[in-house]
């Protein structure tokens, strides 16, 4: 596993917590005690520095690289039950965006997300998780086409933003985004959203629109990112830190501004450190949403939808 710098406390107490493991297994000499002295200051170690995690911490953790992404979560959700659809029928298949139908228990889901790579060829293969338009009208065809047959819609938030490349522009990327925001706001079925990773500007709102909002809690949703803040701000991006705190960027931050409805609790360390768990918990959290939305006709919930969005930002004095 690979450690982030505030991580290393951690990291020299598991090599010791292993050391000692190992002289107990090679040995005669009873060394049951010591591991688990080290054991128990390992947990308090972990509980010690992921309860006070600052803004930045929490972004740099939303970007560990053995954190879970969208494909992740669905294969692990819906198992061989996932049928993954391609292409806009305009331009291309964007590789940045996925999509298709699964199922979690017996009710079906279009699942629609931002993919990144894993290592360097994948990572170019998938353009680091930033989607052309093509991937944004991808997403709004497999939406338009579930409200068609009445299936739920799942979107999985992953993106560093939308690819700002000359190309992207050329065809249309801010509207295909106001489009899929546009087409959002009305969809006749249920909208859960999921932040698993990064939420980063128009990119995170093309398929960020939704009934329910959930984030979760190493992950960050801002109009900006804190190096982009910082190299507009003060011309450098060593400020990051201070622009990742003023930006209130957390699940907590958001949640207190009203702007998401949940935070989906990940296990001591994130959720790359137990990633059974937090699939778990995301399939029983999307299921819990769906329950409570399916209740209500199309009707209102593109009312409800459409409140909740016009109520964002108001301010009474």
């Amino acid at each position: 596993m690979e450690y982030l710098d505030f991580e290393l406390p951690i990291k020299e107490l598991q090599e010791q917590y292993e050391k000692a493991c190992l002289i107990g297994q090679e040995s005669d000499v009873d060394v049951s005690n010591t591991c688990k002295q080290i054991e128990k200051k390992l947990k308090d170690t972990k509980k010690e520095i992921y309860k006070k995690l600052t803004p930045w911490q929490r972004v740099q953790l939303s970007r560990h690289p053995d954190r879970p992404y969208t494909i992740d979560y669905i294969k692990a959700i819906c198992g061989d039950s996932f049928l993954e659809l391609h292409g806009d029928r305009a331009f291309k298949d964007d590789k940045a965006m996925v999509g298709g139908l699964g199922k979690i228990g017996d009710q079906s889901y279009m699942f629609v997300g931002q993919q990144k790579g894993y290592n360097t060829k994948t990572r170019q293969y998938r353009n680091f998780g930033m989607a052309n338009p093509e991937g944004y009208r991808k997403a709004l065809r497999l939406m338009k086409s579930a409200e068609k047959f009445g299936i739920p819609v799942v979107c999985f938030v992953d993106t560093p933003g939308a690819f700002p490349g000359l190309e992207a522009e050329e065809r249309g990327q801010g509207e295909a985004i106001a489009r899929n925001i546009l087409e959002m706001t009305r969809l006749k079925v249920p909208i859960i959203v999921v932040i698993i990773g990064e939420g980063a500007s128009g990119g995170a709102l093309g398929i960020g629109v939704g009934d329910k909002v959930l984030m979760l809690e190493n992950t960050w949703y801002s109009v900006i990112s804190p190096e982009s803040c910082s190299s507009i701000l003060w011309r450098s991006w060593e400020f990051k830190e201070q622009a990742a705190e003023a930006l209130k960027l957390t699940a907590k931050d958001m949640k207190k501004l009203k702007l998401i409805d949940e935070i989906v609790k990940e296990p001591l360390g994130g959720a790359h450190s137990d990633r059974e768990t937090t699939f778990r918990t995301v399939a029983g959290v999307i299921d819990k949403t769906y329950n409570a939305l399916k209740m209500l006709s199309p009707t209102d919930l593109v009312k409800n939808r459409m409140n909740k969005y016009l109520e964002m930002g108001e301010f009474k004095g």
